[in-house]
């Protein structure tokens, strides 16, 4: 479940550039559905004073067997459909408003494994999300300043953000620097395992109905900074670099730890076959630091090769304080296959070492004073490939009448501008340092697609 929170991509190069790692590790191609658009922009291929509404959607499908909900073993399976519409509204010739609405509508196998029962309410879950941001660009001087905030809500999990952006262009349009600053504010509804709630006995079925979890909050605050310029006709480069400092609750309640050494015995329930055999001591909750910092960065060069063939390139140095370094590179290829339609092959190759705090299945010790099993943290490198397919000709799809009249008095005309279609596939393999049962296995696949329309 708390997979969704630290999703911070937007079905992957459609939104935004690749975003510095802000979670643990980012899902691939996820709706970036919190964080309000500070700088809202206007589409490739739309005229600046259109209104443009993008439907975007999808499926996103993942297996694994090291979930962190049962100690870094057992399912990791999850599925999430996560449908969302993005409006960007110009105000007059200078301000515009975007609203990014939406919801996840997901079904996690792993967070069954929280109460040991089959089908809990955790298992099934909505998080609904709303953001909204404002504007205003004063032509003269080539700036663009923007506000903005939003919500985003779960079954145990709700989260508040404000944000504030300013861009400088160059008068010749070849420089730009951009600043932006984003803060969240949490707050986590505190559901721990079964067998380590206070009302839980081996004879009390009742503690799976106690309610009274009790919250804590954690703050997250982002200040990302990039320059980008074009070197050439041919040749534009981009470097950034988002610092992000958190305080507060950084583990997860219902994940369990297991330890070597634990004198305690498991007072869990007798597990069925749909779950990982009982391990004979307790495990213990998730404790992780209450402060981290992050600080990544990055470089992006795109080079039109010709009139039909673009590369795309990007490179991301990432490292904190939780002792994790990573390597992540990119490559999107698109190609002109005719005047409208264009299809790009992209891949992606991360690769990171683990936190401090991680160890597999019943490897830490009781003395430790920081532990988890979230493969999140793992050693691991992970490969992502796939293809995109996007039409775009210039008088649109097709249009249709809706409600209303335009400034001449006119019936209104919706028109459908583009359509993209992206298929991925995403594996994780874990680092030889650790035994074969106990290396990242996850794998997923995901189907997306934006609907971009103009009023």
């Amino acid at each position: 479940m708390k997979k969704l929170l630290f999703s911070l991509l937007a079905f992957s190069a459609w939104a935004a550039p690749a975003l510095a790692q802000t979670g643990t590790t980012q899902n691939p191609n996820r709706i970036d559905g919190y964080g309000a658009p500070v700088s809202p922009s206007v589409p490739v291929s739309r005229a600046a004073d259109e209104t443009t509404i993008d439907i975007i959607g999808g499926y996103y499908q993942q297996t694994g067997s090291h979930g962190a909900v049962e100690g870094g073993r057992g399912t990791q399976q999850l599925t999430d459909v996560p449908p969302a519409i993005i409006v960007n509204v110009p105000l007059d010739t200078v301000s515009r408003l975007t609203v990014n609405v939406g919801a996840d509508f997901y079904a996690s196998a792993s967070t069954d494994r929280i109460d040991f029962a089959l089908s809990t309410p955790s298992a099934h879950d909505v998080r609904f999300h709303g953001d909204f941001g404002y504007s205003r660009e004063q032509k003269a001087k080539g700036t663009i300043w923007g506000v903005g905030a939003g919500v985003s809500k779960e079954y145990d999990y709700l989260s508040f953000n404000v944000a504030g952006s300013f861009a400088k262009t160059s008068q010749d349009g070849n420089r730009q620097l951009s600043l932006a600053g984003q803060v969240f504010l949490d707050q986590v509804t505190l559901i721990t395992p079964l067998e380590l709630r206070s009302t839980y006995t081996s004879t009390n079925p009742n503690a799976r109905a106690d309610k009274n979890y009790g919250t804590d909050t954690r703050q997250t605050y982002n200040f990302t900074a990039s320059y980008s310029q074009v070197l050439t006709k041919r040749l534009q480069a981009a470097v950034s670099t988002e610092l992000v400092s958190q305080n507060g609750l950084l583990s997860t309640p219902f994940h369990r730890v297991y330890f070597k050494d634990n004198p305690d015995p498991n007072l869990a329930p007798t597990l069925g076959s749909d779950f990982s055999t009982r391990f004979p001591r307790a495990a213990r909750i998730e404790a992780l630091p209450r402060s981290r910092f992050k600080y990544p960065v990055s470089l992006r060069l795109n080079y039109y090769a010709s009139d039909l063939i673009q590369i795309r390139g990007f490179y991301r140095f990432y490292n904190d304080n939780f002792g994790i370094t990573a390597h992540t590179f990119e490559l999107e290829l698109p190609v002109k296959v005719s005047q409208f339609f264009v299809v790009y092959p992209f891949y992606r190759y991360h690769t990171q070492t683990a936190a401090t705090y991680f160890a597999p299945f019943a490897q830490h010790s009781v003395n430790d004073q920081y532990y988890t099993s979230d493969y999140d943290l793992s050693a691991f490198s992970a490969n992502k490939v796939g293809l995109g397919l996007r039409y775009s000709p210039v008088y649109g799809i097709g249009r249709f009448r809706v409600p209303g009249k335009n400034a001449q008095g006119l019936p209104r005309v919706m028109r459908l501008k583009s359509l993209d279609l992206r298929y991925a596939n995403y594996q994780q393999t874990g680092s030889t340092i650790y035994t074969a049962e106990n290396r990242a296995d996850l794998k997923a696949n995901i189907v997306s697609f934006d609907l971009g329309f103009a009023l």
